[in-house]
């Protein structure tokens, strides 16, 4: 099964709104070379990016550039750009970010503007990534049968596109599309499909009504059903025929999906993507997107990653979370082994799911967890996972009312997250008021806290065996339950936020706490004042009696091999050596 997550870096350089200066540059005076990130500043990081694959010379080579706004764009910001000699490709007003071509020179020349925050390149991003069985451990099932089918709600898949011709995205008379839009903006190689199969997938998972593939073939079949069936698709591509996409492309999405929210009545964005975390969370341009879409009232979920089985730095897998997953307003979902059974008693973590606190912030991640291991959805008609894995396909059976090449397996938390995408739909179409930080604390309030407190995995391939704790860092909050999460009345204030909380190194022992860094002025679920529970997963074993976050020990003398390198002044993946995305065609036995 191929299991995606995460996106290379490439060479565009984009300016994005402007994070707290005083805060990331400890009070000191910005100068023009400050702006630039490291991988901006550095002429090998150029160099390796360079379009031969030649160290390149990187005080003239162009390259596309991200550029953060400290205010709104106006248009001397643009006359500004175009006399520093860069090329405007695209400027979001609103969004305070411009995408510019331009070379290093031009970069520090435009980095005079006092309205430029913080200038990146506009890095390579990839995807990352049995549904009959999961969408019964999840408790979809139950929701449907009573109603909860995400019915009304929009659910932005920010992907590779999603093939039209898909009949299980058709909807309840099988007739007309539930994909009520579609965007490209893969403009290196347009297409108004799916070229890879990766968002058609997971699409499936959000919203596959089950029975339309079926029908089509006078099949009598109760489906394989996503979690919302009725919901509509809005199909963003951002990823291009191998699963590659760049910051721009998804920064592009995200903010367009902020501008027709209301046309298409978009709740959820899934970001079933990622790459590695060069910055922190306050400068990246992909984290200070998803945080405009989140503060729009658009609930972000995305993956955290497939790298928990990279030891490369002796950190047993943790600290791989992949951007924009580390950024701690988003919910980002890791995977489970369902064991394809329904019930969660024999469920266990993915060897490969990434693991926390992220990079350079030491944020807790993930938020929790979903499944993820060998999932059944919608089978790609074409495209790059049909020709190279095609013993994933289901076979079909007609005694059985399971309909041929219609569907297709896939692990990774590429798949864990449009479970959550989808339980989301399913609690706004409930209830339309509830906030994104609402949706968050409460679907992970709700999670599932029985957890093993080791188990192993071994992958089919190699036949090495992975161990796993069930510790905050590896199974966050819990294991997605949304029967609990629809019959919880829980709800936090509205002037509340839901912000993953911080990890905290005193002398040895590792504790939770809330950034008091952010200047939002609002009161947070986290901290001394837990909105939580008393269930708690941390270390080697599950308590039942302290609260997640606060004031309780997560890592005391037993921590994993490595943490210090964690929790060091260097960080586990420098910005010279990104560790590569892990894929699979199998997933965990």
């Amino acid at each position: 099964m191929l299991v995606l997550a995460a996106l290379a870096v490439q060479s565009l350089l984009v300016v994005v709104a402007a994070p707290q200066d005083s805060e990331l540059r400890g009070g000191r005076a910005l100068t023009p070379a400050s702006k630039l990130s490291d991988d901006t500043r550095t002429p090998l990081a150029w160099g390796r990016q360079g379009s031969q694959g030649r160290i390149a010379d990187a005080d003239s080579e162009l390259q596309d550039m991200i550029v953060q706004y400290a205010g709104d764009v106006t248009d001397e910001d643009v006359a500004q750009a175009q006399i520093a000699g860069a090329e405007v490709r695209r400027m979001l007003r609103e969004g305070r970010t411009g995408h510019l071509r331009m070379t290093r020179n031009q970069a520090l020349r435009l980095a005079e503007n006092p309205n430029v925050a913080y200038i990146t390149p506009d890095r390579e991003l990839h995807a990352t990534g049995l549904l009959d069985y999961t969408v019964s451990t999840v408790g979809a099932v139950t929701a449907q049968a009573f109603g909860y089918d995400g019915r009304g709600i929009g659910v932005a898949i920010i992907d590779s596109g999603v093939g039209s011709e898909q009949r299980d995205l058709l909807n309840s008379l099988c007739l007309g599309s539930r994909i009520v839009h579609n965007k490209d903006f893969v403009t290196w190689e347009p297409n108004s499909w799916d070229p890879f199969g990766h968002g058609t997938h997971v699409a499936g998972i959000v919203g596959g009504n089950g029975f339309c593939a079926a029908k089509a073939q006078s099949l009598l079949y109760n489906g394989i059903p996503g979690v919302a069936p009725a919901s509509n698709i809005i199909a963003l591509r951002a990823l291009d025929s191998t699963g590659t996409g760049r910051d721009s492309s998804v920064i592009s999405a995200i903010d367009y999906a902020i501008s027709v929210r209301k046309t298409y009545n978009i709740r959820v964005i899934n970001l079933s993507l990622g790459r590695v975390i060069v910055e922190s969370y306050k400068l990246d341009p992909l984290c200070q997107a998803v945080e405009r879409a989140w503060k729009a009232g658009i609930v972000v979920v995305v993956a955290a990653g497939n790298n928990g089985r990279d030891n490369s730095m002796k950190t047993q897998g943790y600290s791989t979370i992949t951007s924009p997953g580390n950024d701690p307003f988003v919910i980002t979902v890791g995977a489970m082994n369902d064991k394809q059974t329904p019930s969660k008693s024999d469920d266990q973590m993915t060897s490969f799911s990434s693991k926390g606190p992220t990079l350079l912030d030491q944020i807790v991640k993930p938020d929790l967890v979903a499944p993820g291991n060998r999932v059944i959805s919608i089978k790609p008609n074409t495209g790059y996972f049909q020709s190279h894995y095609p013993g994933n396909t289901i076979p079909g059976d007609w005694f059985r009312g399971v309909p041929y090449d219609a569907y297709f397996t896939l692990s990774g938390t590429s798949m864990a997250a449009p479970m959550v995408s989808g339980a989301a739909a399913l609690l706004l179409q409930k209830d339309s008021t509830l906030t994104p930080d609402q949706v968050k604390a409460r679907l992970m309030k709700t999670a599932s806290k029985s957890f093993p407190s080791t188990s192993t995995a071994v992958d089919p391939t190699t036949g090495q065996s992975y161990t796993m704790r069930a510790d905050a860092f590896t199974v966050g909050a819990g294991y997605l339950d949304i029967v609990a999460a629809l019959s919880s009345g829980d709800r936090i204030a509205t002037n509340q936020t839901a912000k993953s909380p911080k990890a905290v190194n005193q002398g040895g022992t590792v504790v939770f706490s809330y950034d008091s860094s952010d200047t939002s002025g609002l009161g947070v679920v986290w901290g001394t004042g837990v909105v939580w529970g008393t269930g708690v997963v941390w270390g080697t074993t599950v308590s039942t009696t302290g609260v997640v976050w606060g004031t309780g020990v997560v890592w005391g003398t037993g921590a994993p091999t490595g943490t210090g390198v964690v929790w060091g002044t260097g960080v586990v993946w420098g910005t010279a050596n990104p560790f590569s995305e892990s894929t699979s065609a199998a997933g965990d036995n």
